[in-house]
């Protein structure tokens, strides 16, 4: 199948994404930069109080509609006390291991517009003092602290650079692409998804392709601690597709170089008919994919339902290794979810009764369909 996905724009918005720091809590740049992408592709859209956005592709019918969610925010850390040694306590922002924090290099945003860099290491970092005790020392966040690149020697010193509880602290991503198509970087999740869902985008716009219904595009700004797509939905929405990662791993069956659609997260099965609807797209089309089930996380599609949301849902993923720590995935998974995400927006609503919240049974599916 020849697709209509521009790769050099794919990989080249993922590395505008993925350069910009946008952890829980401070995401205005990244924002801004979608916003610009959206106004330059001719997409109308508009934003909640906090920024998240709602992006709105037009169909032949306005109802019923459906959307794709992607979400901005990353995973970060936060000043947590001024250290006697004039270093930082930090506590994270998001779920992750303290194991994939060690030897990260960060900014800490301040007040007044003040940035610093710095690395997050172990208390206990060098061989040639501690010894053996670098490899004894437990994981923990209790266990880490950040080195500030300034003359720091104590909490006044931190003080005086306008250094203070409760700042920001951003984790570079340290991309790299590697010829064989392997992308390695931090924040993959959901930067990655974020940049197939805008290349999805840009080909209906150039391509002038016509849905059949309105198809909003969502980007959120809290999955990372829970809130996710809770704000942002309106009452006319009836399918809700949510775009995050699929995890590569022993007892996981994710597909490493195609799409995976999650049938069960750890808030439970997403949509029957809308899952089935997504493999048969992929079935049609000839789109690399598998299924799989997820135990410990959930995506944006939990937050939607959890904030009373009548919809059907679904999770499509692209591959990750090494989720929430040093991401990997694959650029074919990326395009691959494109593909299943073009298929779709161009594809039938699945029950035109789902138009309205509450109605009579219409189309409704009969059992075992």
């Amino acid at each position: 199948m020849q697709t209509l996905l521009d790769q050099t724009y794919l990989l080249d918005m993922m590395s505008r994404l993925l350069a910009t720091h946008s952890p829980s809590g401070m995401t205005d740049e990244i924002v801004h930069i979608v916003c610009l992408e959206l106004m330059a592709l001719d997409i109308p859209f508009s934003l909640t109080r906090r920024g998240a956005i709602r992006a709105d592709l037009e169909g032949a019918r306005h109802s019923p509609d459906r959307a794709i969610v992607s979400h901005l925010d990353t995973l970060g850390a936060m000043v947590k006390q001024l250290k006697p040694n004039g270093r930082l306590e930090v506590v994270p922002i998001g779920t992750w291991s303290a194991r994939f924090a060690e030897g990260a290099r960060v900014t800490i945003y301040c007040d007044g517009g003040w940035r610093y860099r710095g690395t997050l290491l172990p208390c206990k970092a060098s061989g040639h003092t501690f010894n053996e005790e670098v490899d004894t020392q437990s994981i923990s966040w209790l266990n880490l602290e950040l080195r500030v690149d300034e003359r720091c020697n104590r909490p006044e010193d931190l003080q005086a650079l306008g250094i203070n509880v409760g700042d920001t602290i951003a984790i570079d991503s340290q991309l790299e692409i590697s010829n064989s198509g392997f992308i390695n970087a931090r924040h993959l999740d959901d930067k990655a998804g974020v940049a197939v869902l805008l290349a999805v985008a840009r080909a209906v716009r150039h391509c002038g392709l016509r849905l059949p219904v309105d198809c909003h595009l969502l980007f959120t700004i809290s999955e990372e601690v829970g809130v996710g797509a809770s704000h942002i939905l309106h009452g006319d929405v009836a399918e809700l597709v949510s775009i995050d990662n699929g995890t590569i791993a022993p007892g996981q069956n994710t597909c490493e170089y195609g799409v995976t659609i999650a049938m069960q997260d750890s808030s439970g099965p997403f949509d029957w008919h809308l899952t089935r609807h997504l493999l048969g797209l992929c079935k049609t089309y000839g789109i690399e994919h598998s299924r799989d089930v997820f135990r410990y996380y959930r995506s944006d599609a939990a937050a939607a339902l959890e904030a009373g949301n009548d919809i059907r849902t679904a999770l499509t993923c692209f591959a990750l290794d090494a989720s929430h720590g040093y991401e990997r995935t694959h650029v074919d998974s990326l395009l691959a979810l494109g593909e299943l995400l073009l298929a779709y927006i161009q594809s039938r609503p699945l029950f035109q009764r789902d138009a309205q919240p509450l109605g009579p049974m219409g189309d409704f599916p009969a059992p075992g369909t």
